[in-house]
C-alpha cells in the first residue's frame, strides 16, 4: 500500500505506472467548447487504445504518434481537470484512498470492468469515426463515478 505512505513524486517509476487502473477513460477524445472552455468527453477513443485490453498499444511512443497525448506527471496533475473522478493519480494527489475495484486493492484487473469503470464495450476507435462526427458522440459517463465504483 505504497500509495498511502508516499507522495506521487516519491514513487518509483514502477509504482507510478501501477497506479493506472487500465480504465481507458483518459484515452477518450475530449472536445472543448470554444465559447465556454468546457471540455466534453466523447465515446471515441484514441487510435492507439486497444479496445479489448483498455491499454495503449504503443505506450512508449504514444507522445510521438499522437500529437495531443498528455503524459501524466506529479507536476502536471493539478492542471488536468479532465481526469475522471475515479482516476487513481487524482485520488492519491487528493490524499484519498484507491477504490475497492482498483487492481492494487482487489488484486485483479477484472474488478475495473466489474465496477463499470472501464471503457470496454462502450467506445469506438477514432479510426472508425470521422472527426466531423465527434461532436455528436459526447457522453457524460466518463466524468461520473458509477455506484458500484464507490461501494
Amino acid at each position: 500500500m505504497f500509495w498511502k505512505h508516499k507522495s506521487l513524486a516519491e514513487m518509483t517509476p514502477e509504482e507510478w505506472e501501477s497506479l493506472c487502473d487500465g480504465c481507458g477513460r483518459c484515452c477518450l477524445v475530449k472536445l472543448e467548447d470554444v465559447d465556454t472552455g468546457t471540455l466534453h468527453y466523447t465515446d471515441v477513443s484514441c487510435r492507439l487504445l486497444d479496445l479489448n485490453l483498455c491499454r495503449c498499444t504503443d505506450y512508449e511512443n504514444r507522445a510521438e504518434r499522437v500529437h495531443d497525448c498528455v503524459g501524466l506527471t506529479p507536476d502536471n496533475l493539478d492542471e488536468l481537470d479532465w481526469l475522471p473522478p475515479t482516476c487513481a493519480y487524482k485520488l492519491v494527489a487528493e490524499n484519498k484512498d484507491l477504490k475497492w475495484w482498483h487492481p492494487l486493492v482487489s488484486g485483479t484487473e477484472e474488478t475495473v470492468r466489474e465496477a463499470g469503470i472501464s471503457v470496454l464495450g462502450r467506445v469506438v476507435s477514432e479510426q472508425h469515426v470521422p472527426q466531423e462526427d465527434w461532436e455528436d458522440r459526447c457522453v457524460t459517463w466518463p466524468m461520473s463515478s458509477a455506484e458500484a465504483a464507490d461501494g
